[in-house]
Formats: structure tokens, sequence, C-alpha cells
């Protein structure tokens, strides 16, 4: 049986949203989302791990947290591909060096 195209499937992906808020002045719910351009209930549903964002939209959300996106959102494990010599156990999401 097809799945409804209504049914949203929970993400895999977790963020740090809600404590990253907190620290960053208690930013409110409505406070970041105006100031990614979204609404208040977007934000909700993200922090609750009911929506993945885009790209784009997580790359305005760290920012404005003050952070790099990984310290936003991680995934689980299982699936992380690791840097070598790194024993957090997190995707590194950074620019690559360029050849000479």
């Amino acid at each position: 049986m097809a799945e409804s195209r209504s049914e949203v499937k929970p993400t895999r992906v977790t963020n740090s949203i809600r404590s990253l808020r907190f620290a960053n002045g208690e930013m409110t719910q409505t406070g970041l989302a105006k100031r990614i351009g979204v609404t208040q209930q977007t934000v909700i549903a993200i922090e609750q791990g009911r929506y993945s964002p885009l790209l784009e939209m997580a790359f305005r959300i760290a920012p404005v947290l003050g952070v790099p996106l990984d310290d936003v959102f991680q995934y689980p494990d299982s699936l992380e591909v690791r840097h070598e010599g790194d024993r957090s156990g997190r995707v590194r999401l950074g620019r690559r060096a360029r050849a000479a």
C-alpha cells in the first residue's frame, strides 16, 4: 500500500536548536522564525524532529544561532562519515581545502 501524502515521517536528523536558542539570549521560536523567514510552526516542527529543513534553511539557522551547522544538526552514528582522527562521532561539514 502506498504511503499517504499527508502522512509525515519523523526525520532521523536530530538538532540542538532549542538549547542553542536558550544559550543565545533565550531567543524565542518566533524570534528565530522571523530571522530565518519561516513560521513559528515550522521552527516547532524542526525542534520536535517532525520536519527536516532543506539545506538552504539549515544554512540560515546556524549563523542566527552563532554556531557551525554541525553544532545545530546531527545524524545517527550508524550512517555518519567520520574524518580520520575525529573521535567526536559527528559529521564535519566544512569547506574542502583547495589543491595548490
